[in-house]
């Protein structure tokens, strides 16, 4: 089901024809390459060039933003942001569906409101790309989606709808749900689940259409991964033993006890996109840490910041603030970076499309006037798909 969706960028002539050229004193590229004095050009939505500005001439016609630092634009691998309102009243969260714990069919783009303030919200701190949808909480609360955070025509910004499935293990479920009411109870119901869909694909065209079903028949295909939120090392490794014994494609989500279990992760060569370093440790973020993202680095198990679900106002954390707590906390500068950019991409498969500042991928970028992890420097300039939709240091 990836791509369902192809944003349609149906521009007006003026957007379609942008041609921009941004000039950095650094260019953070993440494709292997840090720039000084650098030069991106931007054409018709896409990255035409990069380079040193010795290398590349800025062609007339081109309009020029500069600033200190330059980096792609960021994405946010797990949040609720357009399910989940700017208001936090009964109208505007859609992103957890109280009345059963087992609802893989219901679709996050029937929900998103892509008018919704937390957009922009995010948006002013750089983050151009989102992967949200259905909130942890239920042993299958809904699907996610891939969107822009700004399109010109607002109804157009879904570029995948249907990235993944959100599954949640551990005791959060419990507190929702009459069942499961413990760990074991929710891995057999997720078993049997997929024990059902097996059948349903035995049956093909002979059984009746079942939502349920027809959404764990493609998890078991691998059409759609299976995010599943597990923080425990027990729910970790319950978790991993799901992926093996039914071959399906699973990314963790949260993992705050992750520190416990590397080796067993790594071996199972399955992604983590980890809790924001900030969240508070209580419940199953009791052993949380602001140091297992530097351990999952050193390991090299290949991972995301994401700024997970927020249950009060202002309803989203800021991935650039949590990777600065990471890259303070011994991840470091350029691998926190990479973990809410090309790393991000890769783990939500749209590393072809963003993530780095590469000739040909769509021109998502960022200016800063300085150190984008120091508090005191702000964003000014947030490029979507090549067109500049703000312009002023917040």
């Amino acid at each position: 089901m990836r791509n369902f969706f192809i944003i349609l960028m149906v521009l007006t002539s003026s957007l379609s024809m942008a041609q921009i050229a941004v000039k950095g004193e650094t260019v953070y590229t993440m494709d292997g390459k840090v720039i000084t004095n650098g030069v991106v050009l931007i054409k018709n939505g896409l990255i035409e060039a990069v380079g040193a500005a010795s290398e590349i001439t800025i062609p007339g016609g081109y309009t020029v933003y500069s600033n200190k630092i330059v980096t792609p634009g960021l994405i946010d691998t797990r949040t609720v942001m357009g399910l989940s309102g700017l208001y936090n009243q009964p109208h505007d969260q859609d992103q957890l569906e109280k009345s059963d714990p087992f609802q893989p069919e219901l679709r996050a783009f029937d929900a998103f409101n892509p008018q919704e303030e937390l957009l922009a919200y995010a948006r002013q701190f750089g983050v151009t790309t989102i992967n949200t949808g259905h909130a942890p909480g239920a042993l299958a609360s809904g699907q996610m989606m891939i969107a822009k955070t700004w399109s010109p025509d607002q109804k157009a910004n879904i570029t995948d709808s249907v990235s993944y499935v959100a599954f949640t293990l551990g005791s959060s479920v419990a507190n929702i749900y009459k069942k499961p009411g413990t760990r074991a109870k929710g891995i057999a119901m997720l078993r049997q689940e997929l024990i059902r869909a097996q059948e349903y694909i035995k049956k093909k065209d002979d059984a009746p259409r079942d939502l349920k079903m027809e959404t764990m028949a493609a998890v078991l295909r691998g059409e759609i991964g299976a995010l599943i939120t597990a923080n425990t090392s027990v729910e970790i490794l319950a978790a991993l033993r799901l992926g093996e014994e039914f071959g399906i494609k699973i990314t963790l989500d949260g993992a705050a006890e992750a520190s416990v279990v590397l080796k067993e992760i790594k071996k199972a060569g399955v992604p983590v996109i980890l809790h924001a370093p900030m969240a508070r440790s209580y419940g199953d973020l009791k052993n949380a840490s602001l140091e297992t993202a530097s351990l999952l680095k050193k390991e090299g198990i290949l991972f995301a910041i994401q700024s997970g679900y927020e249950g009060y106002v202002p309803k989203t954390r800021i991935i650039l603030f949590e990777a600065a707590l990471a890259a303070s906390n011994g991840l470091g500068m350029e691998s926190a970076l990479e973990s809410i950019t090309i790393n991000a991409a890769k783990i939500l498969g749209i590393e072809n499309n963003v993530g780095s500042i590469t000739t040909g991928k769509q021109a998502d970028l960022v200016l800063y006037n300085g150190d984008p992890f120091e508090y005191t420097s702000k964003v000014c300039t947030v490029i979507i798909d090549g067109v500049v939709v703000s312009n002023e240091c917040k």
